[in-house]
């Protein structure tokens, strides 16, 4: 991390919660795209990797932020203000 001048984030022991949201993203990813597709290369994972990200913050709908995808969440609570 040192290397490419990163600090590293860390908390109390066996306090978690600042991974959580990370963590809950690395499961979906794996559930959604990792385990269920075979990649020829790198570079083929890597543009599918794209790809999910793409159609995880665009057009994934999640029931917590009211049935709407994270940018259509995000773009809404500015337009309220």
């Amino acid at each position: 991390l040192k290397q490419q001048g990163v600090s590293q984030s860390m908390s109390r022991k066996g306090n978690c919660l600042d991974n959580a949201v990370i963590e809950n993203f690395f499961g979906l990813l794996k559930s959604e795209l990792l385990y269920i597709q075979e990649f020829e290369s790198m570079v083929h994972f890597k543009h599918e990797l794209e790809l999910y990200i793409e159609y995880y913050n665009h057009k994934r709908i999640k029931g917590k932020l009211r049935g709407l995808s994270p940018v259509q969440y995000r773009i809404q609570s500015f337009i309220a203000v």
